[in-house]
């Protein structure tokens, strides 16, 4: 949309979700071009000039676009199986699979995984890919272009493994990269595709997938790289017990303490899970401002435990929320994790007191702004900030009861999105792709993944 033209959004309840967590019961959003150009109680001003656009969003909540943390597009062509596996039994059984992937396929999967957060209100979206198969092509320019495609916000993590079942790492070996060959891969994606500017859909992060498959080499290098291109690192930390285990057999140290070894703990890090952390590990972590992806249904679904998440927030931890790969979260929805992140901590020590409503909205919004390094741009609506936002649909049976809006979303079903603005320009129109097929999507995903049991099937 053109800089001077105007979107105006009245009559709805918004939740900003700005440092004082500013609400309107019933207020009004001014969209300018890619912009938020200002907001309030209320109808919207008299005499605005260059209104292109009015929508009535009566029966609605206005919030900031959801931020996806953590994810792995590709899985989602792998959904529902190994369901009774822990963490690295389940990795055992898939990188076999996992290793057959080709470009063709990568590119459907991020077409179905990037589909069902947006239709369900992600606005920027995550994936972290590090399984590059001898000859299986353009992974990351398959991925990048479906979420340019979708017209989703997107930090792609070019993350690798050189670690492989010769040197006790997981994956097969025909699947890992060399350490001179994932830092030039890595280098170049950076160079091709990572856009500095304020309203960037691209970026990139270097990500080496996690202690078990990447060499310590390769830990330190790829931070190395990463500060001196000027982007992002991110990995997995501390997940499973398991994880802490080999650490300590291979390393002499825990997870934490192997990271900062690495030069892997600072304000340009966020690390996906961190379920088994202690006092020590968490203190490290606020103390360098190390960022954290928790993504609760995985946890769940693997088995892996429950994250400290209040305790990290306590703490100062910046923390955001994840889908994590579809392998492991068959449902592949963003917004879902905003009531299992709520619930399923207050399983844990703290019980009730653990995180509210707001807290768990702010997770799936400014905390995943701030863990992407993008909290001046997103993650909360304010006058300045670039136009990614969602309206939820409240006013239907499965919320209609429920006063509070903020407490409806989180607390209640998964509610419908009428409309979701990324930069400005509309993506979802009551529920549905503006700019995907999502039958196509769903047939292309389904010939994909059977094309790749077949291959797996024959070794």
């Amino acid at each position: 949309m053109a800089a001077d033209r105007r979107t105006v959004i009245e009559n709805c309840a918004i939740a900003t979700v700005d440092a004082q967590d500013t609400e309107y019961a019933s207020g009004h959003l001014v969209l300018a071009g890619n912009r938020i150009e200002s907001l309030g109680a209320g109808p919207a001003p008299e005499g605005l000039q260059d209104v292109e656009r009015r929508i009535d969003a009566t029966g609605h909540l206005v919030t900031p676009g959801l931020v996806n943390t953590h994810h792995h597009f590709y899985q989602w062509i792998t959904r529902g199986l190994a369901t009774d596996h822990n963490l690295f039994d389940w990795l055992v059984a898939l990188y076999p699979t996992w290793a057959r992937i080709d470009e063709q396929m990568v590119r459907a999967a991020a077409q179905g995984s990037l589909a069902m957060m947006a239709r369900g209100g992600v606005t920027t979206a995550m994936d972290h890919h590090y399984v590059f198969p001898r000859g299986s092509g353009d992974l990351s320019g398959a991925i990048i272009g479906a979420a340019r495609d979708m017209g989703v916000r997107f930090t792609l993590a070019r993350g690798s493994m050189d670690r492989g079942e010769q040197d006790g790492g997981l994956p097969p070996d025909f699947a890992v990269e060399s350490l001179e060959g994932a830092l030039a891969a890595t280098e170049e994606t950076v160079r091709r595709h990572h856009d500095t500017s304020f309203d960037a859909m691209t970026q990139i992060a270097v990500a080496p997938c996690s202690p078990f498959s990447v060499s310590t080499e390769l830990m330190r290098q790829g931070a190395e790289l990463a500060r001196r291109l000027g982007v992002r690192l991110h990995t997995h930390g501390s997940e499973t017990v398991e994880e802490e285990k080999f650490c300590h057999e291979l390393f002499g140290m825990g997870p934490t303490d192997y990271f900062e070894s690495t030069g892997w703990l600072g304000e340009d890090v966020w690390m996906a899970h961190c379920v088994h952390m202690n006092d020590s590990d968490i203190d490290a972590f606020a103390r360098t401002g190390t960022g954290v992806a928790h993504c609760p249904s995985s946890n769940a679904r693997l088995a892996a435990g429950i994250a400290r998440v209040p305790d990290m927030l306590a703490a100062g931890v910046p923390v955001g929320l994840g889908v994590d790969g579809t392998a492991s979260n068959e449902s592949g929805e963003l917004h879902t994790e905003l009531r299992n992140a709520l619930l399923i901590n207050r399983l844990g020590a703290r019980r009730e007191a653990a995180l509210n409503a707001r807290q768990a909205l702010r997770l799936g919004t400014f905390g995943g702004a701030r863990v992407l390094g993008r909290a001046a741009q997103i993650g909360s609506l304010e006058p300045g900030k670039l136009a990614d936002l969602v309206l939820w649909k409240l006013d239907t049976l499965a919320h209609a009861s429920i006063a509070d809006p903020v407490t409806a979303l989180v607390f209640g079903a998964a509610a419908p999105v009428t409309a979701s603005f990324v930069n400005g320009r509309q993506i979802v129109d009551s529920g549905r792709l503006l700019h995907a097929d999502e039958e196509e999507i769903a047939r292309t995903t389904r010939e994909e993944a059977r094309r790749l049991a077949r291959i797996a099937a024959q070794g």
